[in-house]
């Protein structure tokens, strides 16, 4: 999308380069009537991704914009299915009637799902917890300390801890949360810039 020649799209194409500019690492659902579209790269990979046809649509370029698109109302399906296969998703929403707008339809997104804040229960597995973790860390009198704090954000279970040793890190993540939490452990996790 960084290539593309905003002067020459549409206006609502340059409205939804704008937008994903603002959110490039997610893949951008933009509600256009009944549908959740996405354009560009977007559209290729979940077009792939989830099997969908891929269409295209003119744009004010030379060629269509490549495009694809799923139905409103079953947006979370598709949603789960790129989370689970580790994509964020931001849905971008139209904020007025579009029969009311005068020009083009104002639209923001109003949430980006990642794997850590799916909270609709058709997007969750029922015998799996969905946990988020935070770990801030600070040095105290030359030794670094972390807080950790977890949540299942599905239950409303948290958990919260000081660590001041690797080792007591490490029997923490084996004891209470390895298989239940992702965790991403390797040297200097603990290490933050002076």
């Amino acid at each position: 999308v960084e290539d593309v020649d905003t002067q020459a799209l549409s206006p609502m194409m340059q409205q939804y380069l704008e937008i994903k500019r603002q959110h490039p690492n997610e893949m951008l659902l933009y509600r256009i009537g009944d549908f959740y579209e996405m354009f560009f790269d977007d559209a290729l990979t979940a077009s792939r991704e989830l099997e969908l046809t891929l269409t295209g649509k003119a744009c004010g370029l030379p060629d269509r914009a490549p495009m694809c698109g799923v139905p409103f109302h079953s947006y979370e399906i598709y949603a789960a299915r790129l989370i689970a296969k580790g994509y964020k998703v931001a849905i971008c929403e139209q904020m007025e009637d579009p029969a009311l707008a005068k020009g083009l339809v104002k639209r923001d997104i109003i949430r980006v799902i990642t794997p850590g804040t799916v909270i609709e229960s058709s997007m969750l597995a029922d015998d799996k917890n969905n946990y988020i973790c935070s770990i801030y860390t600070r040095k105290v009198r030359s030794r670094w300390k972390a807080g950790i704090c977890f949540a299942d954000i599905s239950t409303g279970e948290a958990y919260a801890l000081t660590v001041e040793e690797r080792l007591q890190l490490a029997r923490f993540i084996v004891e209470r949360v390895k298989g239940r939490l992702p965790v991403i452990v390797g040297t200097g996790a603990m290490r933050t810039p002076d």
